[in-house]
């Protein structure tokens, strides 16, 4: 250690990351820029897949509607990508499907006036109706304070310290849609676990014509490599006699999209009807908003240090906010069946490969937009078991997690009052979501997502989903 400078030793803060090719500005050639686009887009498949195939059949929804609310919730993702990139924070963010919004979502389910009504398919619409306008409400929220630069003035007090927990928890608060998912199908999920760190941080280095294959693309070999793996599986009779739970996790041909799809479906606004308005239904969808609102900024902050751009000032992160509350508001007229935010796996992603360009990004929209017309195809991705993507999640949302950790760098951590805030911050943020009244709430949404993967797949009974909530 005596011949070790001092200065070796010790890493300054840095204000960018250091090993990034493309910043948000600067893009690869067409043709890898195509690769890494449809890349992003296989990512947000997860989301776009996971939710509709929850709640459609807790709404009394088919196959059909399940396929429908897929392709339309992928055709708005794509345009509100495409509206923050050119107009919003303009930072290489994919914009998808909430978790946030699923509380009041399921409460709306679960209301006495859609849950007694007898016939199926008429219970998926009125509740997809009531949905719609709770989510058109609830996007004043966003709207207002967007656009009227009130969240601008709030962000400016957003310091180094303070950001710390807020883009930490975006990453560590998602920890359940990681290995506890992963084991549900451990000979699909830990390989592709172990697949993926490997070609992206052990075989990185490994070039084809100068570029990093393996890094660059880790994800799409890695997914492409157990998707033919999981699909040999499954042709081969391997879980013919294993539990439906088992089968539904591993299997490819369980999510009944691609006999559902049709070839050529363009969603257009009120395709489900006119939305219908309730008060109580509004308000608790405009929490759910709020908790969106500041995933989002979190993920903004996240994304611009990945992408090598400055720190977003408040009138952008204002304008973004704002933008994104254009993309509730579509949600709500489209009839996606959940609100929107940025798609923090996406986000993950841009660290993953090192390439932070905006043209990768809005060529993923691209893709979104395509693939939800052409049905068929759309769902032929949509094939892919979740476990694959539950197991990439572990690794992009650990990178989000550490983007806000990095923060510290620019704050005195031999501070006892910095030391206290980061601390009582982080651990209620991921103590306070465990209270009693969310516990009870979030085991009932578990066991619905429990007879969703279990033998209730195909036949649920009505009285077990129109449980009430507490």
């Amino acid at each position: 250690m005596g011949d070790v400078k001092i200065e070796e030793m010790i890493h300054p803060p840095m204000d960018q990351l250091q090993g990034f090719e493309y910043c948000i500005d600067s893009n690869p050639s067409w043709g890898e820029a195509i690769a890494l686009g449809f890349q992003h887009y296989i990512l947000a498949l997860g989301t776009a897949v996971m939710i509709p195939t929850f709640l459609v059949p807790l709404m009394g929804g088919s196959d059909d509607d399940k396929v429908r609310v897929v392709q339309t919730l992928l055709f708005v993702g794509g345009i509100n990508t495409l509206l923050q990139t050119l107009f919003g924070t303009r930072l290489p963010t994919v914009v998808g499907g909430s978790y946030a919004f699923l509380i009041p979502i399921i409460s709306i389910i679960h209301d006495s006036s859609y849950s007694r009504i007898p016939n199926d398919h008429e219970r998926f619409l009125q509740t997809m109706r009531a949905i719609q306008g709770a989510l058109i409400v609830s996007s004043s929220t966003q709207i207002i304070l967007g656009f009227s630069q009130l969240w601008g003035i709030c962000s400016r007090f957003f310091s180094p310290l303070g950001m710390v927990p807020v883009v930490a928890l975006v990453g560590f608060g998602l920890f359940n849609r990681g290995f506890p998912v992963v084991g549900k199908c451990v000979e699909i999920g830990v390989p592709m676990l172990l697949l993926f760190v490997a070609f992206s941080q052990y075989l990185k280095h490994l070039q084809l014509r100068r570029v990093p294959l393996l890094e660059r693309f880790a994800l799409l070999i890695s997914i492409s490599i157990l998707w033919v793996y999981a699909h040999i599986l499954t042709v081969s009779g391997a879980y013919k006699h294993r539990p439906e739970r088992t089968q539904f996790n591993c299997r490819t041909d369980r999510a009944n999209l691609i006999s559902s799809a049709p070839w050529i479906k363009i969603p257009y606004p009120l395709q489900w009807g006119a939305p219908t308005f309730d008060a109580g239904h509004a308000f608790g969808m405009m929490a759910a908003a709020l908790v969106s609102l500041i995933e989002s900024t979190g993920a903004y902050k996240a994304a611009a240090r990945l992408a090598s751009a400055t720190p977003p000032p408040a009138h952008v992160l204002s304008r973004g906010i704002g933008w994104q509350g254009i993309g509730v508001l579509l949600d709500g007229l489209f009839g996606t069946a959940t609100g929107s935010t940025v798609s923090v796996e996406n986000v993950g992603l841009l660290g993953s490969t090192r390439v932070g360009s905006r043209r990768v990004i809005q060529i993923s929209a691209g893709f979104m937009i395509f693939f939800s017309i052409l049905g068929k195809f759309g769902a032929l991705f949509a094939s892919i078991p979740f476990t694959i993507f539950a197991a990439v999640y572990c690794v992009l949302f650990g990178i989000v997690a550490a983007v806000g950790l990095s923060f510290l760098q620019f704050t005195n951590m031999n501070s006892m009052r910095n030391l206290f805030i980061v601390g009582l911050s982080i651990f209620l943020g991921l103590s306070i979501p465990n209270t009693s009244s969310a516990t009870r709430r979030v085991r009932i949404v578990a066991q619905h997502i429990q007879m969703l993967n279990g033998s209730m797949t195909t036949s649920t009974p009505s009285s077990l989903l129109r449980r009430p909530l507490p």
